[in-house]
């Protein structure tokens, strides 16, 4: 991956987004838990337009799979004429998911996928438990702290780059467990929390640290592409107003 085919992915990925949303509003009569099947195959399509734009490059699986769903959970709500907050768009992704972890993960003993052997292991549900949740760590985490510091007046990319560093610091990655084992996994959460207690990227030399920081993942082969797509649910739940109380 280089920053020329993720560009690339992402251009196919943008076609994609309002198909799953005209997805989720066609099929909103659908009961939630049997809606995955609905909208699955185009995901798998995505995914081959992705692998053929970039010559089989992985750059946005767990993107079409967050997004794909978040996307066509408000079009299914906008087919019910339901307005949309991020609660009940998480909520509408937590029904569709309701179960995943136990069908595709517990009850999977094969272990042919990545995601598979890291629960058999390890008991991690990766991007089908955050699903099934709701997303909590977006929620609870990750959204409180990018609006205050949006409040606090830092720009959008001191923002993301802050709240990607508590990611890193508390998320259960399970790319980087695939990639260096419960060890990788440690090894970045404890450079991760050392930079927050220096203030993180908002510290004076921060973006130099954050850099350096990049740099050594690069050296150990150690990809947080878990963490990196709940910074895109975040940065997409974002946009949504919380509910009232």
């Amino acid at each position: 991956m280089n920053i020329s085919t993720f560009l690339t992915s992402a251009r196919v990925l943008s076609t994609w987004f309002p198909r799953f949303v005209e997805i989720g509003y066609r099929a909103a009569q659908t009961r939630a838990r049997d809606f995955l099947p609905v909208v699955r195959p185009a995901g798998l399509l995505c995914e081959e337009e992705m692998f053929g734009a970039t010559k089989g490059i992985n750059t946005h699986k767990g993107a079409i799979f967050s997004l794909g769903l978040l996307c066509s959970a408000a079009g299914r709500l906008l087919a019910n004429g339901i307005t949309l907050n991020r609660g009940r768009i998480c909520r509408e992704v937590a029904g569709i998911c309701e179960g995943l972890v136990s069908r595709e993960l517990r009850t999977n003993k094969a272990g042919a996928t990545a995601g598979e052997r890291l629960f058999h292991l390890y008991g991690m549900a990766g991007a089908r438990g955050e699903a099934a949740s709701g997303y909590c760590v977006v929620r609870s985490l990750a959204l409180p702290l990018y609006h205050r510091l949006q409040a606090n007046g830092a720009s959008e990319e001191i923002a993301l780059l802050q709240v990607l560093l508590h990611l890193l610091a508390f998320n259960t990655d399970t790319n980087l467990v695939s990639r260096g084992g419960l060890a990788g996994l440690n090894y970045v959460r404890e450079y991760s929390r050392r930079l927050l207690l220096d203030g993180g990227v908002l510290a004076p030399d921060g973006l130099k640290k954050m850099a350096a920081f990049d740099d050594d993942l690069i050296a150990r082969n150690l990809s947080p592409g878990g963490s990196a797509d709940l910074l895109a649910v975040a940065v997409f739940l974002g946009r949504f107003q919380e509910e009232a109380p």
